[in-house]
């Protein structure tokens, strides 16, 4: 089975409803909740997500909204070794580099992502929702 990072983005794109995007990042997270992939989400994407939807709506929707992310993706360590591995990778945007060495670590073989030029020089092949999707199939 496929195991697939999905960057902060994509997850916000389903919390948020955020149009036009919602439709394709909802059906990479649906192939997660089929079980035609194992999801992961990088620790600090948790925190960002946390941050973004209590501004949105409150701290306890926010934090039920967490749980139930927990529920459906798996969590991608970030520790001392992920960051060191990710000062090593030739990207110019420091948190994307910290995601991809996640990634990388946790031994997924996509990241989803809307935006697959900030992971240029990634050691995992970034995808958008539209182009994973149909990479995965039915379990």
């Amino acid at each position: 089975m496929r195991r697939i990072l999905f960057d902060t983005n994509v997850v916000l794109d389903v919390l948020l409803d955020r149009r036009p995007h919602v439709e394709a990042s909802a059906a990479a997270w649906a192939a997660v909740e089929t079980g035609a992939c194992e999801g992961m989400l990088a620790a600090h994407a948790l925190t960002t997500i946390h941050y973004l939807i209590r501004k949105e709506l409150a701290s306890g929707k926010a934090r039920r909204i967490v749980s139930a992310i927990l529920r459906v993706f798996g969590v991608a360590a970030v520790d001392g070794s992920v960051v060191q591995e990710a000062l090593q990778l030739p990207l110019s945007d420091f948190e994307d580099a910290v995601t991809a060495a996640a990634a990388l670590l946790a031994g997924c073989d996509y990241i989803v992502t809307r935006d697959p030029r900030g992971f240029r020089g990634s050691p995992v092949r970034p995808l958008t929702p539209e182009t994973v999707t149909p990479l995965l199939g039915k379990k």
